[in-house]
Formats: structure tokens, C-alpha cells, sequence
């Protein structure tokens, strides 16, 4: 693997990528640091000392780096993209015209990312005032008696917002220019980044938690085993074969050829584990805004459904993962097209006639993978989490499932990108 990556800077043009997306890292990260004008810096440094911060905006906090809580000019990180990328998709299939233009090649590509670059930049106003309005309230800082806002003048609020709202955009700029010019997938590669920058911190938490390096060892241990199954699954597939007739176009015989379908266990990715752990967090969050004299309904909710040590909190997250993975699944791979457009160039599954009968077959396979995909992000999810409350670490460090989830996916495939870059020049890559 070390040949590999030597190899890979002894290119020129490819040492010209990689340290193109570096640089583009290096950027974001500086931008975590810098706050936002009008915020007090040392007034949150304190409050972050001081407070507790299991507020329900953990995993928020952690996909920007640490840099919502901070308050700083990346607050909103990536998410306001991922949110906007994510209803595009789900509005083809409430729209028409949507699904129209996913279907017109490139050019109708271009359209949706213009419709999802418009609908991040009202999300990230939207959140940028709330967040705004959180921090003025001490709803990320329960308790603490900073002001972490002096001037709160409604010209000092809006040129806040602006600010945090530019921020967004000029983040989704530079995953764009990693996707076009740097290697892997930038989005993906700036939440990685997000998510490894807190390692640190995370490693010192788990030292002083667990009172000794032997439980240290042992839980580093439990996540290696995590790590090494995620990478099991995620390289994972069932291979749907597929046969190609032969036909005569003009005097040559085109066709004849074989492939497959790789359909993978995981389809849906991290998302429906990202979606269960948000709205497991709505009740904590509402927590928040009710001062110190809550109902007593929403301290039933905030101690049995957003305690991730609850019984009902677990079983909830569970059938929330099944859910999402195979509403997402369904979403994303659409049998019925891909068993027309397989007809449509003679294509066939061995045994299974085309048309409909191939799609009743694609979607019976979906669904079982699906299952099995389900349970293994429920199990991935919940192990850490589990290992966290019985050696009584805390739960909101960047070891959970779904930190796990996303830092060997985005490495998988930034390091496949790699390799199949390395193989067009002749070059053993990374894995052999």
C-alpha cells in the first residue's frame, strides 16, 4: 500500500490532484477556526468548557467539524448541500418534471444541480438565522452565563447570517472543485475530514473515561472488529448476470456480450442512519427551548426516547434504520427502468423473460438485500454506542456507528479512485 501511494505522487498529474484536494482541505479546516463577526470567541471557549454539550446537536456539531458550536464562519459545515441534495432526489419522484430532467443525460444533470445549489442556499439561511437564534437564547450553552453575542443589534444578526449563509456556499464551492479537479467525491471528503479532525479530542476523552489504558485497548480493539466488518459488508454485492443477444446492425453482428448488476448490501449508504439518529434528537432538542420547568411528557421523552441507553430509544432506532434503508433504496434503484433499458438493448437475466417478470425479479432480490443491509447498519450503529454506555464513555465522540460508517466508505472509495488511476498507468495501486 505504501508503493501505492508513492506511486501515485511520482505522477504528475495525479500528485497534482492529490495535493490539489489537500490544499482544498486545508482551506476548509482554516475556516473552521475563524468566527463568525459579532460572536464572542472567548466567551464560547468558556461556555464550551463549562457546559455540557450533549444537546441534541451532536451529530451536527460533528459533520462541521466542530465549528457549530464555535459559531464560526463554516458553522452549517456541508449539511445544508446534503439536506438539499437529498430532497432533489426525493422530488422526482413527487414531481414529474424532475424525473424528466434526470432522465434528459448531462444536460438536464446540470438543471437539478442549479434547482439543489438554490434550495442549499435557502436551507443554509434558514439554519444560519436559527442556529443564530439558539446561541442568543442558551440553548447550545444550557447554564452558562457568557454572552456569546454582545451586540445583537438586528444589522449585527443579518450580517451574521449573511456571513454564516456565504459560508455554506463557499463550502459546497470547494467540494465542487475536489470533485472536478482533485480526487474522490469532494462533499463526502469534507465530512470525512470533519469527522477525523475530532479524533483527537475523541481519543482523549475515551483515555480519561475509561480510568486506564486497559479498557482503552479493549474498546480500540471492539472498534478495529467494527471497522473490519463495515469493510467486509461495504465491499459486498450480488451479481445479477445479465446476457446480451446477439443482433445485426448494418454487416457487423453487435452483442453476445455478458455482465452483471452489482447490487450492493448497503444501497442506501449512511443516510437512513443519519435520518433515525435526527429525529431521535427532536425530543432533545425541543428540551431545550422549554428553560428549567419542562412537562413532564417531554422529560418522559428526553429519558426514554433520546437517551441512546433507553430501551425504547433502541428499539425506535432500530425500526427507523429499516425504514430509511428501504424507503431510500427504493428511491435510488428503480427496477422497473433498469429492467427496461435493459429490454431496450436486448438484454436479459438467464431464466428470467424481459420486461416485467425481470423487474419482479430485481425488486424480489432488492428486498432481501435490503433486509440484510437494514440489519447491518442497526448493528453497526448500535455496537459502539452500546460498548460507549458500558465502560461509561460518552456518547458523543466521533467513534459512533455512523461516524464509522461514513470515514470507511468515503476512504473506500477515495482509495479506489486512486488505484484505478494508478492501473491506467501500469501501476500495481493499493490493493493487490
Amino acid at each position: 500500500m505504501l508503493n501505492g501511494f508513492l506511486s501515485a505522487f511520482r505522477t504528475p498529474d495525479l500528485r497534482r490532484k492529490l495535493l490539489f484536494t489537500i490544499g482544498i482541505i486545508a482551506i476548509y479546516r482554516l475556516g473552521v477556526s475563524i468566527p463568525t463577526p459579532g460572536v464572542s470567541y472567548e466567551n464560547v471557549q468558556l461556555c464550551l468548557a463549562q457546559t455540557s454539550t450533549n444537546t441534541g446537536f451532536e451529530i451536527l456539531n460533528l459533520f462541521s467539524g466542530g465549528a457549530l458550536l464555535q459559531l464560526s464562519i463554516f458553522a452549517l459545515g456541508i449539511m445544508p448541500y446534503i439536506t438539499a441534495s437529498i430532497m432533489v432526489q426525493l422530488l422526482r419522484v413527487l414531481i414529474p418534471r424532475f424525473e424528466t430532467l434526470y432522465k434528459e443525460g448531462a444536460e438536464g444533470q446540470a438543471k437539478l444541480t442549479q434547482y439543489t445549489r438554490y434550495i442549499t442556499l435557502g436551507f443554509a439561511a434558514i439554519q444560519s438565522a436559527s442556529y443564530i437564534t439558539m446561541a442568543r437564547n442558551g440553548v447550545f450553552f444550557p447554564g452558562c452565563a457568557y454572552d456569546i453575542i454582545p451586540n445583537d443589534s438586528w444589522t449585527m444578526i443579518a450580517g451574521m447570517v449573511l456571513v454564516m449563509t456565504a459560508g455554506t456556499i463557499f463550502i459546497m464551492w470547494l467540494g465542487e472543485r475536489i470533485t472536478e479537479r482533485g480526487v474522490g467525491n469532494g462533499m463526502s471528503l469534507l465530512i470525512f475530514t470533519s469527522i477525523a479532525a475530532s479524533f483527537p479530542g475523541a481519543v482523549s476523552t475515551i483515555w480519561n473515561s475509561t480510568n486506564g489504558p486497559t479498557n482503552t485497548v479493549l474498546l480500540a480493539l471492539a472498534l478495529l472488529v467494527v471497522v473490519a466488518a463495515i469493510v467486509f459488508v461495504e465491499q459486498s454485492q450480488r451479481r445479477i448476470p445479465v446476457q446480451y443477444a446477439k443482433r445485426m446492425v448494418g454487416r457487423k453482428m453487435l452483442g453476445g456480450s455478458s455482465t452483471y448488476i452489482p447490487l450492493k448490501i448497503n444501497m442506501a449508504g449512511v443516510i437512513p442512519v443519519i435520518f433515525a439518529s435526527s429525529l431521535l434528537m427532536i425530543p432533545q432538542v425541543i428540551r431545550q427551548f422549554q428553560g428549567d420547568d419542562p412537562s413532564g411528557f417531554m422529560v418522559w421523552l428526553e429519558n426514554n426516547v433520546a437517551s441512546p441507553s433507553a430501551p425504547l430509544h433502541i428499539a425506535l432506532y432500530i425500526l427507523l434504520i429499516v425504514f430509511f434503508a428501504y424507503f431510500y433504496t427504493a428511491i435510488t434503484f428503480n427496477p422497473t427502468e433498469v429492467a427496461d433499458n435493459m429490454k431496450k438493448y436486448g438484454g436479459f437475466i438467464p431464466g428470467i423473460r424481459p420486461g416485467t417478470p425481470t423487474a419482479d425479479f430485481l425488486d424480489y432480490v432488492l428486498s432481501r438485500i435490503t433486509a440484510a443491509g437494514a440489519v447491518y447498519l442497526a448493528i453497526v450503529a448500535l455496537i459502539p454506542t452500546l460498548l460507549f454506555v458500558a465502560m461509561g464513555v460518552a456518547t458523543n465522540i466521533p467513534f459512533g456507528g455512523t461516524s464509522l460508517i461514513i470515514l470507511v466508505g468515503v476512504g473506500l472509495d477515495t482509495v479506489k479512485r486512486i488505484q484505478s488511476q494508478l492501473e491506467q498507468r501500469n501501476y500495481e495501486g493499493f490493493l493487490k
